[in-house]
């Protein structure tokens, strides 16, 4: 019966709200009582009271129409994600626990909805599979007989259990091909307004409140400021996490230029391209620039197509001319190094501290505790020698935190995905998927390839793209004979 009431409760809401865009008598009658009842609010309980009342006003609507449609759900998550760290330089707020709220809140309701439907296919596949297997062991931590501290895995867990109910979700709403195209455009959108935030940093400068926030801890301004020269970060906390993201968005606007696309939209993925490139570049960071021919050859080697090759090659000669070319710019030279890892001493450190824990990981199959290192660590056993480890790898960390067994079922679950991209790319016809399969492995593969010297994938925005980009590359495969307009 509740199931029931609530499918007639989406059908009036998606007809009256979505399709008619409240342009009808129930639109009417809810506008004009939001507006008194704004008014009444402010006149007889103050502006504070109004602006709280708005703020309810604005949240129940948006709140009941994710839990109508799960695509506005994660639209919004992305766009909480794009700008969680930013909005944390001005203020502080609970975002993250905002985040996780509105993971579970559409976990609920898609269960709601299922009472009714009770089709699980969308979640019936090997990644899933493997995905629960990994999130099955997580759990399994909470017995690890030499962690430290249950507080610091529950906080872990807690991000990671969020992270896979989206990946679920999402796969419930891909429910078309359509669905699809616009959740990649709109990321590629948010891409594409933070590599301009980032070039506005590097051309006009930063806001005072971005100084405030860069001068009020010693260790960040020494991370941002090299060389005698502000690193670019966008809307998030450090060039890194900003260098990654624009060196997976613009490589994968690359790889769909080679799609069926018209003209103007490929001129489109082009200009998104060299502008990412170009806050990558102005954000310093040397790992993101290697990402990138990394890319390219991953990509090359899937398609050897004759255009493909080409214009490969004269992608690797005129980067391979601009290594060589000498340069006093310290943009340019900083790019340079990061092909010189000879010359690097951090990449040195990073040796170091991977031969110093291979003992201990291999002592410890099942790992010292999830939380046992980086912040949680030093939050919640900051007596621990792990705790102030820098594993400053995705791999590593969880090698110490969950163990070699960890590790494997980790990597298990990267091979999996890689070989579903690959495997459906030389199957399915349709030829607009079969370039989303080229560019969503690729991509995949860029950030499987950064877990080795960053923690690329668990950093947000780039843990929800992760999860949301895996779902479309489980469910492209369902819409390989139906022809749709995107």
């Amino acid at each position: 019966m509740l199931a029931n009431a609530l499918h007639i409760f989406r059908e009036r809401f998606q007809k009256n709200v979505l399709l008619e865009k409240l342009n009808n008598p129930i639109g009417y009658i809810l506008v004009i009582g939001i507006a008194t009842l704004l008014a009444l609010g402010v006149a007889n309980l103050g502006m504070t009271a109004g602006v709280v009342l708005l703020g309810a006003i604005v949240g129940l609507p948006v709140m009941l129409m994710i839990f109508i449609e799960e695509q506005i759900g994660i639209a919004v998550t992305l766009i909480i994600a794009f700008l969680i760290q930013f909005v944390n330089k001005f203020a502080s707020f609970p975002a993250g626990i905002a985040l996780d709220g509105l993971v579970y809140f559409m976990s609920f309701a898609i269960v709601l909805k299922q009472i009714r439907i009770r089709d699980w296919s969308f979640a019936k596949n090997p990644i899933s599979y493997l995905i629960l297997l990994w999130v099955g062991y997580a759990f399994l931590q909470l017995i690890n007989p030499i962690a430290q501290s249950r507080v610091a895995w529950i906080f872990t867990v807690r991000s990671l259990a969020g992270l896979i109910l989206l990946y679920f979700v999402a796969c419930y709403a891909f429910s078309s091909l359509k669905r699809i195209m616009w959740m990649i455009k709109f990321i590629l959108f948010l891409g594409f307004l933070s590599a301009l935030y980032g070039l506005k940093q590097e051309f006009f400068g930063f806001t005072q409140a971005e100084l405030n926030w860069l001068y009020a801890d010693e260790e960040r301004f020494q991370l941002i400021v090299q060389w005698g020269r502000f690193r670019v970060f966008s809307l998030f906390s450090d060039p890194t996490t900003f260098g990654i993201l624009m060196a997976y968005l613009g490589t994968f606007c690359l790889v769909l230029m080679t799609g069926p696309f018209k003209f103007h939209q490929k001129v489109m993925l082009f200009v998104g391209a060299m502008t990412m490139f170009l806050g990558m570049a102005y954000g310093g960071s040397r790992t993101p620039v290697v990402l990138v021919p990394i890319g390219m050859f991953f990509f090359t080697v899937l398609t050897l197509k004759k255009e493909v090759l080409i214009g490969a090659g004269i992608f690797f000669i005129l980067g391979t001319g601009l290594m060589l070319k000498g340069s006093s710019n310290p943009v340019l030279f900083r790019i340079q190094s990061a092909f010189k890892p000879g010359e690097d001493a951090s990449v040195q450190v990073r040796l170091d501290n991977q031969a110093l824990i291979q003992p201990y990981i291999q002592r410890h199959p099942f790992g010292a505790g999830m939380g046992s290192t980086g912040v949680w660590g030093k939050r919640f056993t900051p007596n621990s020698w792990l705790s102030s480890f820098a594993h400053d790898s995705g791999f590593v960390r969880i090698a110490v935190e969950m163990g070699w067994i960890g590790l494997i079922l980790y990597m298990a679950l990267l091979f999996k995905i890689l070989q579903t991209g690959i495997y459906y790319y030389l199957r399915v016809r349709n030829p607009k998927i079969k370039v989303l399969y080229l560019g969503l492995t690729t991509l995949l593969f860029i950030l499987t390839v950064a877990s080795y010297p960053q923690e690329a994938i668990v950093l947000l925005p780039t843990s929800i793209i992760f999860y949301i980009c895996l779902a479309a590359l489980v469910r492209l495969k369902d819409f390989d004979d139906i022809e749709e307009a995107c």
